[in-house]
């Protein structure tokens, strides 16, 4: 059976799990982290040490991958296609002269080449590819696979690679706790407004209605732009990718960049003055009206059926 090493790092969260997922089906899964991680139900994980590696350093990470891998030669290195991973993975890239096959969804490794489906253009299509390499080298597209879940403790070895200071260019300078509460990543409801919400202050309803249904705020780009919102609550493209069970588009047209980062939602319930939005169009359900006037209206109903009023 191949040898299969995942890349969780420090931090390992439902998207490096998912990834793990992916390469349970390619082999026998090794993870790779950063200190004393460690990942239940695996044979074994290694334990990445070095001082330059206690905050986020790209290079000096890649740099001791590549060691791990030119020692150990496993079949593939994957890693989860989340911002950190890819830049991981692209200096790893780089520093083996290898190709990256960037957020992929699925892989037939019955032969020496892969056969690759992979996310692209934001999501706009899939790509159908063949990798060709003596260490495959993957990032997973977020949502595209189950969790892992495993039981039991792993064989733990310790790996101390050799970094020059020179490769820890990047320093965290400031670390900003992110208030408790449920996150937009794993909310099963997340209530996201637009434009069409008007202000921010507009957004008092929509956090109402995401408490009422145990849920998360969200907004779109242009939401972060007018600063109504924090960048972080932002979904689509360049912001989170999410895939919750309901998703409620208030005010929000449904650019192709906003689509994207909630296509994986299990049902889509949009809420807009124009019926031929892109959103409405590709809702499962859809309200056509002013979702000032609509949201209240589901507000109270759903006070109202768990006897809140």
């Amino acid at each position: 059976m191949s040898r299969v090493m995942v890349f969780v790092g420090d931090q390992p969260g439902e998207i490096e799990s998912q990834a793990i997922t992916l390469g349970h089906s390619l082999g026998s899964v090794e993870a790779v982290v950063l200190g004393d991680v460690t990942i239940a139900g695996l044979n074994r994980v290694w334990s990445v040490q070095h001082p330059l590696l206690s905050d986020y350093a790209p290079e000096a990470i890649a740099e001791a991958l590549a060691q791990l891998v030119g020692r150990e030669m496993p079949a593939a290195v994957i890693a989860a296609g989340t911002e950190r991973g890819n830049e991981v993975m692209a200096h790893l890239g780089a520093l083996l002269d290898l190709p990256l096959a960037s957020n992929i969804v699925s892989v037939d490794a019955s032969d020496d080449d892969w056969e690759l489906t992979r996310v692209r253009w934001g999501g706009s299509l899939l790509e159908e590819a063949t990798l060709s390499a003596f260490v495959k080298l993957l990032t997973v597209a977020p949502h595209s696979q189950p969790a892992f879940a495993g039981s039991g403790d792993p064989e733990v070895t310790i790996f101390t690679p050799e970094i020059d200071d020179s490769l820890a260019r990047t320093r965290v300078t400031e670390r900003v706790t992110v208030e408790a509460g449920i996150s937009l990543t794993t909310a099963p409801v997340v209530v996201s407004g637009g434009r069409g919400v008007g202000s921010a202050e507009g957004f008092a309803t929509l956090e109402q209605l995401a408490n009422l249904l145990g849920g998360a705020v969200g907004c779109s780009r242009v939401v972060t732009n007018n600063g109504w919102r924090s960048h972080r609550d932002q979904v689509g493209q360049t912001g989170t990718r999410i895939a919750p069970s309901l998703y409620i588009a208030c005010g929000i047209s449904g650019a192709i960049q906003h689509w994207v980062g909630m296509m994986a939602a299990k049902k889509v319930l949009a809420i807009n003055t124009d019926p031929d939005a892109p959103m409405v169009t590709k809702a499962d359900y859809a309200v056509i009206g002013d979702l000032h006037e609509i949201l209240p209206a589901i507000v109270d109903e759903v006070k109202r059926r768990k006897g809140l009023e």
